[in-house]
C-alpha cells in the first residue's frame, strides 16, 4: 500500500472501528473507492464483531468467566486495531488477524 492509499482510506478505517454502525457505513462508503487500507481494517473489524458475539454467547450459555475473558481479549484487540488505524498502519491482530484477512478476503473486491 502506498502512502496515498493509506491517507485516502484512513478516515473510513477509523470509522469502521466505531460500533457496528460505523462498520456498515465504512463498508458501503468503500464500495466505490475499494481502498486496500480500508478493506484491511474492515476485515479486522468484522472479525472482531464475530469475536464479540462469540464472547457474549459463551458468557451467557457456557461459562461466565471464560466469556468475560474472551470479551476482554476482544476489547484489547479492538483497541490495538484502532490505534494502528489511527497511526496509518496495517497491523494484524495477533493470532487471529491473518484468519480474518483470509475469511473476509472477498470484502471490497
Amino acid at each position: 500500500m502506498t502512502k496515498e492509499h493509506i491517507e485516502e482510506g484512513k478516515t473510513l478505517a477509523i470509522i469502521s472501528y466505531l460500533t457496528f454502525i460505523g462498520t456498515f457505513v465504512a463498508v458501503f462508503m468503500n464500495f466505490e473507492r475499494k481502498n486496500a487500507f480500508t478493506n484491511f481494517h474492515l476485515r479486522q473489524m468484522i472479525g472482531l464483531i464475530i469475536m464479540l458475539i462469540l464472547s457474549n454467547v459463551v458468557e451467557k450459555y457456557v461459562n461466565s468467566m471464560f466469556g468475560s475473558v474472551l470479551w476482554a481479549v476482544t476489547f484489547l484487540s479492538w483497541l490495538y486495531s484502532i490505534i494502528f488505524a489511527i497511526k496509518g498502519e496495517a497491523k494484524l491482530i495477533p493470532v487471529v488477524g491473518e484468519k480474518f484477512q483470509q475469511w473476509f478476503k472477498d470484502l471490497g473486491n
